[in-house]
């Protein structure tokens, strides 16, 4: 899949590539204070769940995201998602997020879940204007004592929302999307 924004280059999102791993790490580390281990990324390697953003030739975001067998309702995990902060603002981190639950739904998963830091306003305005729901707080889930909250997504309403036109008329462009983190 490859998206222009209004005033840069094209922008892919792919599986990633083994040659991609440094770049992606490099990425969590500038956006997390609890960034994951390199070998967490080689765990996710060829994981259809695992994709990244590229736009000329750089990797600029990623998503991690997975599904677990759940009698018969599987449910996709939405994992790890950041942004560059040099390449946030054009709706990136949407895309990526959109990407990640339309692989889902192919999954087979009927329930996409997250973590998200309580703090993190930016990520929350996105994941709950995508229609995930705060189902839980799990306090003190991070390293520095911060809470989380655990959201939730149905993807048979995500998919019909996405679907149903508005009846108001066409929608107005989406505002700049902050790309938030996933897990701060």
């Amino acid at each position: 899949m490859t998206t222009t924004p209004v005033d840069g280059p094209p922008l892919s999102i792919r599986q990633v590539e083994r040659a991609d791993l440094l770049d992606v790490f490099r990425i969590e580390k500038t956006c997390f204070s609890q960034p994951w281990p390199y070998t967490a990324f080689e765990s996710f390697l060829g994981e259809p769940g695992f994709l990244v953003a590229e736009r000329d030739g750089v990797v600029v975001g990623y998503v991690v995201s997975d599904t677990v067998p759940n009698y018969g309702r599987d449910i996709g995990h939405i994992k790890d998602l950041a942004v560059h902060p040099d390449h946030r603002g054009d709706g990136l981190g949407r895309q990526l997020l959109e990407r990640a639950l339309v692989g889902l739904v192919f999954a087979g998963a009927a329930l996409v879940k997250l973590e998200v830091r309580e703090s993190n306003s930016p990520a929350l305005a996105l994941y709950r204007d995508e229609g995930f729901e705060p189902t839980q707080r799990v306090p003190r889930y991070y390293q520095d004592g911060e809470a989380a909250l655990v959201m939730v997504l149905d993807l048979d309403d995500w998919q019909r929302q996405a679907r149903a036109p508005d009846p108001d008329g066409p929608a107005d462009p989406p505002a700049d999307d902050p790309d938030p983190t996933t897990r701060e």
